[in-house]
């Protein structure tokens, strides 16, 4: 229990953190409608937004101070509940274009202070309005602070986050949301790429917004891309199609027959959710093909960690996952340090990479593997999100590195 707080006594922002006893669950403070209780015991009480309801999944935190609605329509979230670290969230609305996929998977959010109401000049529709349009359970009250540290300490838990109308609070149960918890599966061994991949393929034309003329639209593609979906976002697509690709989205459970029967000059592997181990089931002999066919494959995200296993690497499960927008990484080949953006639980295993495989990129937070390429094969990856929106925009390069390989090979 942080000494910071006395056990059922709420501070001011109506937060409260119980002891970690299963038999000492703490009774609901006055005026508190919410909690986020985690499989451990804590107990975090707090202010629900507008959408009613009850989810689990996998708490974690995310550092960004901008882009809370790209953050919470990211695909690669699900299963999971977002900590913003952040206190004041809301400011901007949110709007129709801003989102990375129209059914966002994350589980809810927890924030510290109440929503703030939007005061920019693209907002379309309040925060609160999104999260009760798509359904997605939030608190506001709670001290984030200290949750994360309790996730930075002790790993990301599994938690349960309810939300009850006001005549139904008292019906809160704690230790009954820790049972939930505790039954919820780990993300580890859990390919959720098939719950937020397309169904079908389509084919993808708009391109990265402007000032003045928002986003645009690849009339003279010059290489043709299939993108494998396993959780794409649509900024990626957008940003292929700046880069001069035509894109055509199939389903990451799509063969390497299918894919190249579309003779493509180019095949991105997209982010996604979930353990690649998992999702490799089926997509790295899929890998593997196109590796063989010498088709130049630039991966992001999940696609860079099954990558890495069709390479013959290995991945294991993070302490707490790396999730913001200033992660300073190194580019070992340069020597310039980048500031991206990142989002993910599971990382590659530098010691495991073969012999033909280098290491181009390496993050400066914990030296974690943050990027790779093939010798004498047109394939590399990249763990950090180079189409990062709002931004930083530091890795946006490597959309031109994957233009060049397909100049070079055509």
């Amino acid at each position: 229990m942080t000494p910071a707080h006395k056990e059922n006594a709420p501070n001011d922002e109506g937060t409260i953190l119980s002891s970690r006893q299963e038999n000492e669950m703490p009774s609901r403070p006055e005026g508190c409608n919410a909690a986020i209780v985690l499989a451990s015991g804590e107990v975090f009480w707090g202010r629900g937004a507008e959408a009613l309801g009850v989810a689990v999944g996998e708490v974690c935190f995310n550092t960004a101070m901008t882009g809370y609605q790209e953050t919470l329509s990211d695909p690669s979230y699900a299963g999971q509940i977002i900590t913003f670290t952040f206190p004041h969230i809301g400011n901007i609305g949110t709007n129709i274009e801003d989102i990375e996929t129209d059914k966002p998977a994350v589980r809810g959010c927890i924030l510290r202070a109440d929503i703030t109401d939007p005061a920019n000049w693209r907002s379309g529709q309040h925060l609160d309005a999104w999260l009760k349009e798509n359904n997605l359970v939030a608190i506001s009250g709670v001290d984030t602070r200290a949750l994360t540290r309790r996730i930075r300490d002790g790993g990301a838990p599994n938690g349960a986050i309810i939300h009850l109308a006001e005549d139904e609070a008292a019906d809160i149960n704690p230790a009954a949301l820790r049972v939930m918890a505790k039954d919820w599966p780990s993300l580890e061994g859990a390919d959720l790429a098939k719950e937020v991949m397309c169904d079908s393929a389509y084919e993808w034309d708009e391109s990265r917004w402007a000032l003045g003329s928002g986003y645009g639209k690849q009339t003279k593609p010059r290489f043709n891309v299939v993108a494998v979906d396993f959780g794409a976002k649509k900024n990626i697509l957008r940003c292929l199609a700046s880069a001069g690709c035509r894109v055509t989205v199939v389903p990451g459970d799509t063969s390497a027959a299918e894919i190249l029967k579309m003779k493509p000059d180019g095949v991105f592997l997209s982010n996604g959710p979930g353990d690649p181990a998992a999702t490799g089931e089926y997509a790295v002999p899929m890998i593997k093909a196109i590796l063989e066919s010498a088709t130049p494959l630039f991966g992001i995200c999940l696609g860079h960690q099954m990558l890495s296993l069709a390479l013959g690497a290995s991945t294991q499960k993070m302490h707490m996952g790396h999730r913001g927008a200033n992660h300073p990484v190194k580019d070992l080949e340069s020597g310039r340090v980048e500031i991206t953006s990142q989002n993910h639980g599971f990382v590659v295993m530098g010691e495991t990479l073969p012999d033909n495989v280098v290491e181009t990129h390496t993050s400066l937070f914990d030296g974690t593997l943050e990027g790779i390429k093939v010798e004498g094969k047109p394939a590399f990856s990249v763990q950090h999100h180079p189409e990062a929106s709002p931004g930083p925009e530091d890795s946006h390069y490597l959309f031109d590195r994957f233009v060049k390989m397909m100049e070079e090979k055509s």
